[in-house]
């Protein structure tokens, strides 16, 4: 049996954004963007509402019908113009402007995203806790996956845990590069998927 999944709108934004904060509070790299848990209960809600924001206005958010899980896509063209290098600043400004790290991360990432050729970018998935194990997420990845493979594109994100890079090795991912090793914090892994033909 096949899981149904929608295009989420404005007005998913709210359940977006818990799926996110509830999936990502105990991820290694959470835990460095906000080492202290109760300043991360109170702060992460606020990041992963941001987050949700930006792919609203430039990508696409695909959800499972149940609304137990999400996944944040932008499409990435060849011709990609320069980061914005303010984002990360204005970022932080808006979820916790005393957190440096906040602003470090989206800078590193920046840093190490792959250009010149279009790409799907999977920019963050989510599931329900107690979801998780379920194959929401794989459903949610196949469905652009492909379409990636039909289309001849190639698809990017980066692993925050060693859990969640054994799933998108299992489904074509391949580690692009170095890991990236944040300061004094855990390790996230650049995959790049080619096309399947």
């Amino acid at each position: 049996m096949g899981v149904a999944i929608r295009t989420a709108g404005e007005g998913d934004r709210e359940l977006v954004a818990r799926l996110l904060d509830a999936a990502f509070q105990d991820d290694p790299v959470s835990g460095w963007v906000f080492p202290g848990e109760e300043h991360r209960r109170a702060a992460h809600p606020r990041l992963m509402a941001a987050f949700t924001d930006i792919v609203l206005s430039v990508g696409r958010i695909d959800v499972t019908e149940d609304g137990t899980a999400c996944a944040l896509w932008i499409s990435v063209p060849a011709d990609e113009p320069e980061h914005d290098e303010d984002g990360p600043a204005r970022l932080r400004e808006a979820v916790d402007p005393e957190n440096e790290r906040v602003e470090l991360i989206g800078r590193l990432t920046d840093g190490i995203h792959p250009s010149g050729r279009a790409h799907e970018y999977l920019w963050m998935i989510a599931t329900a806790p107690e979801r998780q194990g379920e194959g929401l997420g794989t459903a949610l990845i196949n469905a652009v996956l492909d379409r990636c493979d039909r289309e001849g594109l190639p698809a990017y994100l980066e692993a925050s845990s060693e859990r969640s890079r054994k799933l998108y090795e299992r489904l074509g991912f391949e580690q692009k590069g170095r890991p990236l090793d944040l300061p004094d914090g855990p390790q996230m892994w650049p995959m790049w998927r080619e096309p399947r033909g």
